[in-house]
C-alpha cells in the first residue's frame, strides 16, 4: 500500500486514532465516514445506523453540502443496496451502482454515483451499521477508475476499528445515561426534602397568621411577610430543580437554541432581565456543548439567586475553533481574594471541573459592588 501516500500507514493510524478520541456515537459516526472518505479518496462517503422499523436511526453523509443535504429529503429506508450490506456480511463492490439490478433510483437533489464500495460494520453477529463509499477520484490519465480490491481490504480493516470505536461510544453513553438517571434521583429526593420542609413551614406560618388577624394584627402582618418570603424560597427551589432535572436537547436542537430557549424561560421568571447574545457559532463536539450548557446554567443560576442582579447578559461568541461563553450580572460581587471560600458556594469548583474536563479553561472576573463575569473558553473539534 505504499504506493499511495492516502492508503500509507501513517493515514491509517490517523484514522485509528481519531476514531478512538471520540466518546459520543454522533461524533465517533462523523470521524468513520470523514476517516474512510479521505482514507480511499472518494467524493462521497456515509455511514447509516438501522433503527428496528425499516429505516434508519442515524445516517451520517461527508462530502454533501448541508444545503444539499436538506434538499435530498428524508432519511433513505432499509432497501435495495443498503438492505442488502445491512442482511449480509459481504463486502459490495460495483463499477456503476446505477447498472445493479437492486438499484431503485434517489431524490432529485442526491449527487450522481457511479462506482461504489459498501459494507456493514458488524460487531460479533450484531450489525451496527451500513458505510459506503462512492465516486472514486483518479487522477492517472489513462483513467481506470473504480475502487479496487485493496480498497475494499482498506475499508475492511477500518471497520472493524470502526465497530469497536462506535460499541465503546455506546457503552459510554449507556453509562452517562446510568450517572444522569442517579442524578435525577439525587435532585428529586433534595428537591423533595427541600421543598417540603418550606411549604411545611409555610402552611404553619399561614395557620398562625390566621388565628391571629383578629386578636393582634400586627403579628399578624408579620407572619404574612414570612409567608411571602417562604413562597418565594420555593420557587426559587423548584426553578433551579427544573433546570437541572430537564434534560437539553443539544441532539436535536444545539448549542445556541437550547440556549436561547432556556434564557427566555429565566426573563419570563425572574424580575432581573436576561439576555442572549450568539455569534458566529460552529457545532461543537458533545462534550464541549453539553459543558458550554452547564456551566451557563450554574452561572445563571448564581446571578439570579445569589447576585441580586437586575441585568444579566449571556454572549455565546466563536473563538478560533471553539467557542467562548460569557455571562455577566450587575450584581452585588464579591472580593476575588475570598474565591475560595466563596467558590464552593457559588459552584465555581464545579464549573472550573467543567472547562478543564474537556480541554478549556474558565474565569471569573468580580468585585463588591461592581458584578461578576464568569467566562469559559472551549477548544473546537
Amino acid at each position: 500500500m505504499s504506493h499511495r501516500p492516502s492508503s500509507g500507514l501513517a493515514a491509517v493510524s490517523t484514522a485509528l486514532l481519531a476514531m478512538s478520541r471520540h466518546l459520543e456515537v454522533r461524533d465517533v459516526l462523523k470521524t468513520i465516514v470523514a476517516s474512510a472518505r479521505e482514507l480511499l479518496d472518494a467524493e462521497y462517503a456515509a455511514l447509516g445506523v438501522p433503527d428496528d422499523h425499516g429505516g434508519f436511526a442515524q445516517f451520517v453523509v461527508d462530502g454533501v453540502s448541508d444545503e444539499q443535504w436538506r434538499a435530498i429529503g428524508p432519511l433513505p429506508r432499509q432497501h435495495g443496496i443498503l438492505a442488502s450490506m445491512l442482511h449480509k456480511a459481504e463486502p459490495e463492490r460495483l463499477a456503476d451502482v446505477r447498472q445493479d439490478p437492486r438499484f431503485e433510483g434517489w431524490p432529485d437533489a442526491h449527487p450522481e454515483m457511479s462506482d461504489f464500495l459498501g459494507l456493514p460494520v458488524r460487531d460479533g453477529d450484531e450489525t451496527l451499521g451500513a458505510l459506503f463509499l462512492a465516486n472514486k477520484r483518479c487522477p492517472r490519465p489513462g483513467g481506470g477508475c473504480g475502487f479496487t480490491e485493496e480498497d475494499e481490504e482498506l475499508l475492511g480493516i477500518l471497520a472493524q476499528h470502526a465497530a469497536i470505536a462506535l460499541t465503546n461510544a455506546r457503552l459510554y453513553e449507556r453509562s452517562r445515561e446510568l450517572t444522569i438517571a442517579e442524578e435525577r434521583s439525587r435532585l428529586a429526593h433534595e428537591l423533595h426534602d427541600a421543598v417540603s420542609q418550606k411549604l411545611f413551614s409555610l402552611r404553619l406560618t399561614a395557620q398562625a397568621a390566621a388565628a391571629l388577624v383578629d386578636r393582634d394584627p400586627a403579628r399578624a402582618k408579620g407572619e404574612l411577610q414570612q409567608v411571602a418570603a417562604l413562597a418565594a424560597e420555593a420557587a426559587d427551589e423548584l426553578r433551579a430543580a427544573v433546570v437541572e432535572l430537564r434534560p437539553a436537547a443539544l441532539d436535536e436542537d444545539g448549542l445556541v437554541h437550547t440556549l436561547r430557549t432556556q434564557i427566555q424561560v429565566l426573563d419570563r421568571a425572574h424580575t432581573a432581565r436576561v439576555v442572549f447574545d450568539s455569534q458566529g457559532i460552529r457545532a461543537l463536539p458533545a462534550a464541549q456543548e453539553e459543558a458550554v450548557l452547564r456551566v451557563a446554567q450554574e452561572a445563571l443560576h448564581n446571578a439570579l439567586r445569589h447576585a441580586d442582579a437586575g441585568l444579566v447578559t449571556v454572549s455565546l461568541s466563536r473563538a478560533g475553533h471553539g467557542a467562548r461563553l460569557a455571562v455577566t450580572d450587575d450584581g452585588k460581587g464579591f472580593d476575588p481574594g475570598t474565591v475560595r471560600s466563596a467558590g464552593r458556594h457559588l459552584g465555581l469548583v464545579s464549573m472550573r471541573d467543567r472547562a478543564s474536563g474537556v480541554g478549556g479553561r474558565l474565569t471569573v472576573t468580580s468585585a463588591p459592588g461592581e458584578g461578576t463575569t464568569i467566562e469559559m473558553e472551549v477548544p473546537g473539534g
